[in-house]
């Protein structure tokens, strides 16, 4: 039997590569302690150097922030919640929140952009008919979609970034949604982040756990997402009815 021809094969190492690079960027992560240095305890121990780069560096500053936050997503560490609180005490809560969302939607980006690449055609062929039908309906009302999963952060982020990889929803729709999407929640923990350098100099640890969860934050994410479906809602209504 005739071996394969060498384009066929360099195409698909080339396909494969970016995701391989970022798995051995998560295993470097975890073997260094990235994880560890990225967390409340770690904010908590060095907030007053950080604080002191911040005003003597800014821009750099920000900038490695992003670039920061950014890989954190890429390499989906468990992150978010402690550099987004770290960005609101460094920077604000306006420039933290404005940030923490382009640092997000940069990494979010970038791996939806690897898994459509390594993995969106072969998991989609594997899945047969049904992962189609599923494909035409994401595809339909996909910004709206990922919009209402962006607004309530109840699934991993991670997961988020990678099914509308699955589902082929094109990258500009993808990063749009997830910019805005992210907004509300984001605000929410800068401006928590804005008021947690009494707290840290206090030598006490914040109680984040569930932060999200509360009535009063969780409800108006709700609302939003909500909201957010009111397109879908009236263009199935309308259907029903036989309309356009």
């Amino acid at each position: 039997m005739a071996e394969p021809a060498p384009p066929a094969r360099s195409w698909s190492l080339g396909r494969l590569l970016p995701a391989g690079l970022l798995v051995a960027g998560l295993a470097a992560a975890f073997g260094f302690g990235l994880h560890e240095q990225l967390s409340l305890t770690s904010l908590a121990r060095h907030h007053a150097e950080l604080e002191g780069f911040v005003r003597e560096r800014g821009a750099l500053a920000a900038l490695a922030y992003v670039g920061l936050y950014a890989l954190a997503v890429a390499l989906s560490i468990p992150c978010g919640m402690a550099l987004t609180l770290a960005g609101g005490l460094l920077f604000g809560t306006a420039a933290g929140t404005a940030f923490a969302v382009m640092g997000a939607t940069l990494g979010a980006t970038l791996l939806f952009l690897v898994a459509r690449t390594a993995l969106g055609g072969t998991l989609r062929a594997r899945a047969g008919p049904w992962a189609a039908r599923l494909e035409a309906g994401f595809r339909e009302n996909a910004f709206i979609y990922l919009l209402v999963l962006r607004l309530t952060p109840l699934l991993p982020f991670w997961l988020v970034n990678l099914v509308p990889a699955v589902l082929g929803m094109p990258v500009g729709a993808f990063a749009l949604a997830t910019l805005v999407g992210i907004v509300p929640a984001t605000l929410v923990y800068a401006s928590v982040g804005n008021g947690l350098g009494a707290v840290l100099e206090a030598g006490t640890a914040p109680n984040l756990r569930g932060l999200l969860l509360r009535a009063e934050i969780l409800l108006p994410l709700l609302g939003l997402a909500l909201l957010a479906l009111l397109p879908v809602a009236v263009r199935w209504w309308r259907r029903r009815r036989g309309g356009p």
